[in-house]
């Protein structure tokens, strides 16, 4: 699997395939223990997780409130990367602060989600390179001006 791109099918199975190990008892990477860690503050994604052959080709629609637990599951995973390098730098401390401010960390990184989220789609939409500025900016942290 490519870390950098994968595809749909990809991303279903990591995440089922860390989820049969784990009920399994079997040793999980780094990577994947972390995404266990995320799976584990998601009871209802478990029953998605442990069913892949149910819900390999299921398709949510967020038009119809639908959340996408891969999806979900995938955000988070890259918040913990970016959290783990503080990359954009201050991002670390912008989380910390959201966190405080939501008095849940997990609160915290949904709200960093939504931020990531649009900027993920703004650079798609526009053929763009993530705008790290724009994003840390939707965190709330000022940043240096140019002189």
């Amino acid at each position: 699997m490519s870390l950098f791109n994968p595809s749909r099918d990809q991303v279903r199975e990591f995440f089922s395939g860390l989820w049969a190990k784990s009920r399994s008892g079997e040793s999980l990477t780094a990577l994947e223990s972390m995404a266990l860690s995320i799976a584990m503050e998601h009871p209802e994604y478990h029953e998605v997780l442990a069913n892949p052959g149910r819900y390999r080709e299921r398709e949510w629609r967020p038009e119809g409130g639908e959340t996408n637990p891969f999806l979900h599951l995938s955000m988070h995973l890259a918040i913990e990367e970016q959290l783990s390098i503080d990359q954009p730098p201050g991002i670390r401390e912008a989380v910390r602060r959201l966190a405080a401010k939501h008095d849940s960390a997990h609160d915290a990184k949904h709200a960093v989600m939504e931020c990531l989220a649009e900027q993920v789609w703004q650079a798609q939409r526009n053929a763009v390179a993530f705008d790290n500025a724009a994003y840390l900016a939707c965190l709330g942290v000022e940043l240096p001006r140019d002189r």
